[in-house]
């Protein structure tokens, strides 16, 4: 029998978005165990999910890797760069937003209050790596393998598209030289709270004209912040890039 808080939270809903069936349903809880709720639930009869998420990491990886390398001709530079835009904490965060994990996260209640996104990013991401660890267990390689196909690498058209392989400062100054001949600049508007818990707000320029601002714990975070609204203000997608497709007959190597 499941353990209760399978069926409490409504783990089948996540099992049919998947539309994977878990032999062992206490390893698809365990998935969304956080280590902070075990600090306030010490009779809880799961570990936490760091196993599963060091697990998944690499079985994550791997698959992404593969298709790179059995669908494309470009570089190892390049694949690399790709690959990371694929398997990062912003990407993996998105996905488990997608699928609508957040829910079903066994928080410390100090941890579900929390409101910082960026805090909440980096859960929902090793979660969904620890989803992925979870199927392999459970499951094996196939199936793992056709969940990432579905919702990890079926996002490399707009990776490439958008250019979210690069950063959005690198993706923004490419922009602004290629279509309008201009280099950005970078502003502090203001900084706001104590030496410990800064907050800097910064303005993007080009030439003259104010684009977009952004904020951040750094200035540097700050920029990046700008950056990302500047694109979406300007509209601008990532740089052009010559994409290789393997035909069958290409060698792997």
């Amino acid at each position: 029998m499941p353990i209760p808080s399978y069926e409490e939270k409504g783990f089948a809903k996540i099992e049919e978005i998947m539309g994977i069936s878990f032999k062992n349903k206490d390893i698809l809880v365990q998935a969304l165990v956080h280590r902070s709720f075990l600090n306030e639930n010490r009779d809880f009869p799961l570990a936490h999910n760091e196993r599963l998420e060091f697990l998944g990491d690499a079985v994550l990886e791997l698959v992404v890797t593969e298709y790179l390398i059995e669908n494309y001709l470009n570089p190892e530079g390049e694949l690399t760069n790709w690959r990371a835009a694929l398997v990062n904490g912003t990407m993996c965060a998105r996905v488990a937003r997608e699928m609508g994990l957040e829910p079903y996260l066994f928080l410390s209640h100090g941890e579900s209050k929390d409101e910082n996104t960026k805090a909440r990013d980096y859960i929902l991401a090793n979660a969904l790596e620890a989803l992925i660890g979870a199927i392999y267990v459970d499951q094996g390689w196939e199936m793992a393998h056709q969940f990432i196909t579905r919702w990890v690498v079926t996002k490399l058209p707009e990776v490439l598209e958008l250019g979210l392989w690069m950063d959005s400062k690198s993706r923004f100054q490419e922009a602004s030289q290629e279509i309008v001949g201009i280099t950005p600049t970078y502003k502090v508007v203001s900084e706001n709270g104590p030496d410990h818990a800064k907050e800097f707000t910064v303005a993007i320029h080009l030439d003259k004209e104010k684009i977009a601002e952004g904020t951040g714990g750094s200035k540097q975070e700050a920029q990046t912040a700008a950056a990302e609204e500047g694109l979406k203000v300007k509209k601008w997608k990532g740089p052009k890039i010559q994409i290789l497709e393997r035909k069958k007959e290409d060698p792997i190597g």
